[in-house]
């Protein structure tokens, strides 16, 4: 099990480029793990470590919103450029948050499924009331886009260059072996797709969704 504390080796954290995004979006879920996405939230900062993660392929994959090419003005994110934050609202009352990996027009990304909340989680608490503990802040797609106030405001920000949203660098590694990896939640109609192992959790974490 990987420490739950690792952050007492952080140097210098920096934010990541757009030749890390720029990566096979399989590869960006699983390399985005131990990374830090930062809010700033008027002058308070709200991070957490990515812990959580599915990767969808694209035109091809029958769970990914651009299957077939589909291109709407609800997805026209995903068409971006690696980096940029795709934010899309669902059931009416859930938004979710997904980094697009690759180059433009090649419409993919990495949903963010659960972080580890790092600063400001007293304000993260003020919107997540019926958290009790920490762990269940920001243990689910919908939990962080609520604790991190993020919503189709956001669709569209560049995480290379924003000045309110990014992803940091803070010298965690995630060891493979420590690595766990399954089907993709919600998506029994995507066929053939549905139990594509494209799901990416650091093992044992306790904020990994339930």
């Amino acid at each position: 099990m990987p420490d739950p504390h690792p952050r007492k080796s952080i140097i210098h954290p920096s934010r990541l480029n757009r030749d890390f995004y720029h990566q096979d979006v399989v590869k960006l879920a699983k390399a985005i793990l131990g990374k830090v996405f930062v809010r700033m939230d008027g002058n308070k900062r709200l991070s957490g470590m990515i812990v959580e993660t599915e990767a969808y392929l694209g035109i091809p994959d029958k769970a990914a919103h651009t299957v077939g090419g589909r291109r709407t003005p609800r997805n026209e994110s995903m068409w971006q450029d690696g980096g940029t934050l795709y934010v899309y609202f669902t059931y009416g009352m859930h938004h979710c948050m997904n980094i697009v990996a690759q180059q433009a027009d090649e419409p993919v990304a990495v949903l963010i499924r659960a972080l580890e909340p790092m600063e400001g989680k007293d304000e993260m608490y003020t919107r997540r009331k019926v958290a009790k503990k920490d762990r269940d802040l920001c243990s689910g797609p919908a939990k962080l886009c609520q604790a991190f106030n993020i919503s189709r405001e956001q669709d569209g920000v560049d995480l290379v260059t924003d000045s309110k949203l990014w992803i940091e660098d803070h010298n965690i590694k995630i060891p493979n072996k420590d690595i766990a990896s399954g089907s993709r939640i919600g998506i029994q109609y995507a066929e053939e797709w549905a139990d594509k192992p494209y799901r990416f959790w650091i093992k044992d974490h306790p904020c990994v969704s339930k």
